[in-house]
């Protein structure tokens, strides 16, 4: 009987040890679905850092608190409640999105856009930033860029801020702060606190990069000087192509844009880029301004035709041979301005796919149909719970370098 009482024993510790050590070893046999999901770099061969400028600033009838749609859908006189035979919206804009019209703090919107990104080898996105107070449409676009910098860490992109400094006169003039430069130190002390700090903010020699859209209200070095001198760390700051002056020691370099053609910037990288400490090249698709047909005021006066993506092929080669650290695609999606390299009713995913040979990335294949598809569904399958989990499972497939396994979970649902 003892005999058989000391079996049991032993076979029930037998039992208890196993399952110890099953439960022990769970986490070192398998890892958790967090590490395995967690976003991977895309593979490429160029070593520039590619940056795609950004806008927040659009709103939908069902986003807004009027319910209205945003100016830059409708500038003056377009109606985006219209929907044409061929089932467009009337927008601002001679170019359609293919997703369509959106709101910019919609996140299935901003997933779309930043796997197409992740996809065509971009490292990260300079978001055009209008501060911090609730001035005209500048709290809605601050709302829609922390909806973009919390998706960008999941999507394992990094983020910049492209200050405009034109906001701080609104700001003053409606009675929001005593003066611009007060203004501009009450903004930079937000990002500073809120943004610089972040892991996937860009860096450059050691210091948040900050950009600025001129400068076109602060233009002496004194009033920089004033405003740089509340912040800790002074970043490493950039100004437009040829304006670096109006900053002084202030700035670290300058940045290229669009304008009228080409040769502006093989003027940049011959003339202007060797004086710079830090110098960014730019690259388009095209310029064609809807101000003067959208009633928004007079039209810009020139345009660069997009010819089929010549002039992305054109302005990429060029960057190709001034050997740049850094390279700014302008832009995301400013449609009224026609730089979109957002894909779109008219030119498809053909700026992307330039974008993405010119990164080198290694995977040849194109998954830019399958991120569509994920967007689709997303709206189709709005109210399944189940189906959108999926979902989110073959983004975290997407984010991680697994597109197989996102496209093969995406075609299995119907």
């Amino acid at each position: 009987m003892k005999r058989y009482i000391t079996l049991l024993f032993v076979v029930i510790l037998n039992v208890l040890i196993a399952l110890g050590c099953s439960s022990d070893n769970k986490g070192s046999d398998k890892p958790i679905e967090s590490e395995i999901l967690a976003p991977v770099a895309i593979e490429k061969t160029n070593s520039t850092k590619i940056y795609v400028h950004y806008m927040p600033w659009f709103e939908t009838n069902e986003s807004s608190t009027d319910k209205k749609w945003g100016y830059h859908w409708t500038m003056a006189n377009k109606n985006p409640n219209n929907i044409g035979a061929n089932n467009r919206r009337e927008i601002a804009s001679y170019y359609y999105p293919l997703i369509g019209p959106y709101h910019s703090g919609d996140k299935s919107v901003i997933e779309n856009h930043l796997l197409l990104m992740k996809y065509s080898g971009i490292d990260g996105v300079l978001i055009d930033w209008y501060g911090t107070y609730d001035v005209n449409d500048y709290r809605m676009v601050k709302e829609n860029t922390e909806q973009l910098i919390e998706m960008l860490d999941k999507a394992g992109l990094e983020y910049a801020i492209v200050y405009e400094d034109r906001v701080t006169t609104n700001v003053v003039n409606s009675g929001k702060a005593i003066s611009v430069t007060s203004a501009a130190k009450t903004d930079l002390a937000y990002l500073q606190t809120n943004y610089f700090k972040d892991a996937n903010y860009i860096k450059v020699n050691g210091k948040p990069l900050l950009l600025n859209f001129g400068p076109i209200v602060l233009q002496t070095p004194a009033e920089w000087t004033n405003v740089f001198n509340s912040l800790t760390v002074k970043p490493t700051f950039l100004t437009l192509w040829d304006q670096s002056v109006e900053a002084g020691d202030n700035a670290s370099g300058e940045y290229a844009w669009v304008y009228k053609n080409s040769t502006y910037l093989t003027n940049f990288y011959t003339n202007t880029k060797p004086k710079l400490s830090v110098a960014m090249g730019s690259a388009y698709p095209g310029f064609k301004d809807f101000y003067a047909e959208g009633g928004g005021g007079a039209a810009i006066g020139w345009t660069i035709d997009h010819n089929n993506g010549a002039m992305l092929d054109e302005t990429l080669s060029l960057a190709k041979n001034a050997n740049l650290s850094y390279l700014q695609l302008i832009t995301w999606n400013d449609f009224g301005e026609g730089t979109m390299l957002e894909p779109t009713v008219e030119f498809g995913y053909t700026f992307i796919e330039k974008v993405k040979t010119f990164a080198g990335v290694k995977n040849t294949e194109s998954f830019f149909p399958d991120i569509s598809k994920l967007y689709n569904l997303r709206i189709e399958k709005k109210g399944n719970a189940d189906i959108q989990k999926k979902l989110d499972l073959a983004f975290n497939y997407f984010v991680s370098m697994q597109p197989a396994k996102a496209k093969q979970l995406i075609n299995e649902i119907k």
